[in-house]
């Protein structure tokens, strides 16, 4: 009997025989697929850590020199630091307030950049003491009489300030150091 006498079972066994053949094929391709790209993935995670790693070694200092301006520029805002480094002298209440905005402004404007560097939320605490402090010198401009002089301004800055208690800018700070010892 040839395979022509027996139609079926010749064309079964060459069915089988390629089955065979390509099966192992095909599994050994799957395992290997599987295999590289796991490797792949490992080496790929591996490299990103490696670079993270780099990148936070770099970038720590930078973020501890945010971290200390932002201190820095909290201190200078503070009503006993900044009357002390803008004098009144003999200015009018008007233009010692005009004064103390602009130090004010430009310690913070000097400082903008470093809000990449923290937290979305210390940042917002810092932009909110920045605010508070000149609503508060605002406010105690408008209370005074039109006459008042720059050293009446100072002097009721500074009584309101310590009416206050705890100022805007120490909670700031408060904060700052907080997030400041999680980090570091």
């Amino acid at each position: 009997m040839n395979c022509r006498e027996m139609g079926d079972i010749c064309g079964m066994d060459v069915f089988y025989d390629t089955i065979r053949t390509i099966f192992p094929s095909i599994l050994i391709l799957i395992v290997v697929y599987l295999m590289m790209s796991s490797f792949l993935d490992n080496e790929d995670k591996r490299r990103r850590s490696e670079r993270m790693a780099a990148f936070q070694k770099q970038a720590l200092p930078i973020r501890m020199q945010a971290y200390e301006r932002l201190a820095l520029l909290l201190e200078r805002i503070s009503p006993n630091s900044l009357l002390l480094r803008v004098k009144a002298g003999k200015l009018s209440k008007s233009e010692y307030l005009i004064l103390l905005q602009q130090a004010i402004r430009s310690e913070f404007e000097h400082n903008l950049s470093q809000q990449v560097y923290v937290s979305e939320h210390v940042w917002e605490m810092v932009v909110t003491a920045k605010s508070a402090m000149v609503s508060m010198m605002n406010t105690v401009a408008a209370d005074l009489d039109p006459e008042a002089t720059g050293a009446d301004l100072s002097k009721a800055i500074l009584t309101r300030a310590m009416e206050m208690g705890t100022l805007p800018t120490r909670t700031a700070l408060s904060v700052l150091r907080r997030e400041m010892a999680q980090e570091f």
